[in-house]
């Protein structure tokens, strides 16, 4: 699998993750939950314009 590819991947399931553990903090109302899959959410939205930069670069 090409290193764009896996980037792009796995960026959209640290966004899934992400969102689950926000929601879920939301719910039972554990802040730390919430900012942790805030946090995780942006780390996969980033990790994914890497994949579609090496994309576009070619790597």
């Amino acid at each position: 699998m090409k290193s764009s590819t896996k980037d792009n991947a796995e960026g959209k399931m640290h966004q899934v993750k992400g969102k689950v553990k926000e929601i879920v903090g939301k719910v039972v109302k554990n802040r730390d939950l919430e900012s942790e899959g805030k946090v995780e959410n942006l780390e996969g939205k980033v990790q994914e314009k890497i994949g579609e930069i090496e994309k576009v670069a070619g790597k």
